[in-house]
């Protein structure tokens, strides 16, 4: 009875050597390991190391129903044996986040990783994420341990072991299924790629916030596409792979700021704060939440929480965020009434859609389900991003019609401007024929009247005649003045505005307005004092150095502003010589510093000098061959009504400063003498 019993034992132990252990070099295509009687199952904490592992006896066999949690870790544990005289590869499948393969080799044991959440450089496959490839010497038998962790809810299949055919089958049907969600990414990445070169281009021409938000918004979409590519077999761009721990981290915090960006790209593209100020500071808010929920998620995740809890926040945020943005677009579209109204609505709705949709399917695992529409690789996400590029493209079309409505604009204040000019030139034409109408009439009457009268009595009439008409010259050569000096004022309105400095040109109209309004205070005076001229002549100057720039500089000197109330000039007198020195003299300078110096002299008599560091009369005479100026011409004809008119007079002077020939710029001297 001992020789049969020590029999039987030999041959259950020999049965149990050749059936309790897989055979490497029979697996047809594929092995399930999830009920095999000879693979083994132990589920422990995260913390259990492998040497405590090696030390239990409580395994039991392996079946569906065991999988590894965020809290827990599961392990396998089967023999694999080589039978045949060449080597033979087989392939590990595994799902789960990480993989971690101990084979036994001589004494020790060799450890291989693999999974989503395992950086590039640290895994044994660095072409696929899924499976461990494993070789077996010819009679080689190993003891295999394998450790599978989830970072994540998502359900995971048990592992399967491939052999080399159905390995590459298996590689080839899982790459053909993500094939168009990875050529969808590509198109995504590549569209983005195309409209932030255009954004960017308008962005440094405008250097408008609008298009600074909106390159922010494309920007951090394009991190998100390279996010969601990072979790594919794509082979090209998949560099997220290097660190998928942060890709994870970074998935939600990257949609959030790039919300953040696009709500305040939709406050400035319909101007928001000109309909209701109220919704614009709300939108301001929302953005500054979503830029600030963004950090503080990614600083949760990346360094407290675990996946099971940001799931949690991902849809606590969605209950909030989906309901506030769709309150949001019922109120700008009541609200707001901008041209642009219409690509907003159909963009966010595109958002909506792509958003709500989204959601759903990450919270009901549609995508999970075999057969589904949605059971595609990174659903959730690719919806999302159909929603995003949709929306851009409404947006990129939106930016295109703003640059229309922005030229149709300054074409409207260009013609505007060039009617208003028009209608000046029209009346001055107009008052100029009724003045000589009326000088004619005015004649004829005298003449008719006064020429029986005596001898004396005729000259002294004359007299008087002459002087009226020297008085009706003189209103005549201030009402070119003022004329002459708005044209210019105006042209460099338009030129702020062509130039897009806005911001200069309203700063430019409000002193114009000021100084137009001293001006026409001034129109119907024969005389003002050099006081009130001097307080001209600074706002002038300040417009002017407003226009030029920072390298125009200009020096005031005045001995006793109160003795200058004493003299009286023609009103608007020193403005077109200072203007004639600035535009012909030091416009065209190429000096770096350019000055202008103006004195007012009262040591004896009245002494006014306006000296500029310019290119000098003979530069400037060449370049006003292509456009006269008739500042200058017109002051010298009004002094000489004025000296005509008056019991003093005023002389002016004009010097070239030179030296070896070389022109060092120009001095004016206006003496006023009695």
């Amino acid at each position: 009875m001992k020789v049969i019993f020590f029999i039987i034992c030999y041959l259950s132990i020999g049965f149990i050597q050749v059936f309790g252990q897989i055979i490497a070099d029979s697996i047809p295509l594929h092995v399930d390991l999830a009920g095999n009687p000879h693979v083994n199952v132990l589920q422990t904490e995260r913390e259990a190391s492998f040497e405590e592992i090696k030390q239990q006896s409580t395994w039991k066999p392996y079946k569906t129903k065991y999988r590894a949690t965020t809290d827990t870790s599961l392990w396998l544990q089967f023999i694999i044996e080589n039978h045949s005289n060449e080597s033979v590869p087989i392939y590990l499948h595994s799902l789960y986040d990480f993989t971690t393969v101990y084979r036994k080799k001589g004494p020790d044991f060799e450890k291989l990783t693999n999974g989503v959440f395992v950086p590039l450089l640290e895994r044994s496959n660095t072409v696929n994420t899924s499976f461990i490839r494993l070789n077996f010497a010819p009679y080689q038998n190993s003891r295999l341990y394998i450790r599978l962790d989830s970072e994540n809810l998502k359900p995971k299949g048990p592992p399967i072991i491939y052999s080399e055919l159905g390995y590459w089958q298996a590689y080839v049907q899982n790459y053909e299924k993500q094939t168009s969600s990875i050529g969808f990414i590509y198109f995504y990445i590549i569209s983005l790629i195309t409209i932030s070169i255009f954004a960017l281009i308008f962005w440094i021409r405008i250097r408008e916030r609008l298009y600074l938000y909106y390159l922010g918004y494309l920007l951090f979409q394009l991190i998100y596409g390279f996010l969601v590519l990072g979790n594919t077999l794509a082979p090209i761009g998949n560099f997220m792979a290097y660190n998928p721990s942060l890709t994870s981290d970074l998935l939600e915090p990257i949609q959030f700021i790039f919300i953040g960006f696009y709500v305040l790209f939709i406050l400035h593209l319909l101007k928001v704060n000109t309909y209701d100020r109220l919704l614009a500071t709300v939108l301001r808010y929302l953005s500054l939440i979503c830029f600030l929920y963004a950090i503080t998620n990614f600083a949760a995740s990346y360094y407290f929480l675990n996946e099971k809890y940001t799931i949690r926040i991902f849809y606590i945020v969605r209950y909030i965020i989906l309901p506030t943005n769709f309150i949001l677009i019922f109120w700008i579209i009541y609200k707001v009434k901008h041209p642009l109204l219409i690509y907003f609505i159909i963009g966010q709705t595109f958002f909506f859609i792509g958003a709500l949709l989204s959601t759903y399917i990450a919270y009901s695992g549609m995508s999970f389900v075999p057969g589904h529409i949605f059971n595609f690789v990174e659903a959730p996400n690719i919806i999302f991003q159909i929603g995003l590029l949709a929306e851009v493209y409404c947006f990129s079309l939106a930016l295109g019609e703003n640059i229309f409505l922005l030229q149709k604009d300054k074409a409207k204040a260009s013609n505007e401007l060039i009617k208003q000019l028009q209608e000046n030139h029209r009346l001055q034409e107009t008052m100029n024929r009724k003045l000589d109408e009326k000088v004619r009439q005015k004649t004829e009457e005298l003449i008719h009247l006064y020429s029986e009268i005596e001898r004396d009595k005729t000259q002294k009439t004359k007299d008087d005649f002459t002087k009226k008409i020297r008085e009706t010259e003189m209103m005549a050569l201030r009402s070119q003045m003022n004329p002459h000096f708005i044209f210019n004022s105006m042209n460099a309105i338009k030129n702020l505005i062509m130039s897009s400095r806005n911001d200069d040109a309203v700063t430019y109209l409000d002193d114009f307005a000021s100084l137009l309004r001293e001006i026409l205070q001034n129109t119907n005076r024969k005389k003002i004092s050099v006081e009130e001229e001097l307080e001209i002549l600074e706002l002038y100057l300040s417009i002017e150095r407003s226009r030029i720039g920072k390298n125009f500089n200009y020096t005031i000197k005045v001995d006793n502003t109160e003795v200058l109330s004493q003299y009286e000039i023609p009103p608007l007198l020193l403005q077109p010589i200072v203007e004639n020195a600035i535009w012909h003299g030091l416009h065209p300078s190429p000096k770096a510093e350019r000055k202008l110096t103006i004195i007012f002299d009262t040591t004896n008599d009245l002494k006014i000098i306006i000296e500029d560091n310019g290119i000098g009369r003979r530069a400037s005479e060449r370049n006003k061959k292509l456009h006269k100026s008739m500042g200058t011409t017109i002051v010298q004809e009004r002094l000489t009504l004025y000296n005509y008119l008056n019991d003093h007079s005023i002389f002016l002077e004009i010097y070239d400063l030179e030296e070896n020939n070389q022109a060092l710029g120009t001095r004016i001297t206006l003496t006023y003498k009695y």
